[in-house]
């Protein structure tokens, strides 16, 4: 899928020289697959202590009983 862009071009200079990529191309999608993982961390991180546990579950009896 053909996109255009308008895209700094100082920073995509910067980024290609960060990464060491040899591409634009490779430099945005190596920019996106990281901007998905951090989102993805930043999600987990705010379910921190949101999840409550049963007291009563017992992890030896649940492996006992496969």
């Amino acid at each position: 899928m053909a996109t255009n862009l308008a895209i700094d071009q100082k920073l995509l200079e910067r980024a290609l020289r960060a990464g060491r990529h040899r591409t634009k191309r490779a430099t945005v999608n190596e920019a996106l697959e990281e901007y998905i993982r951090r989102r993805g961390r930043l999600k987990a991180l705010k379910a921190f202590g949101t999840i409550e546990f049963d007291p009563k579950f017992s992890y030896k009896r649940a492996r006992a009983k496969r």
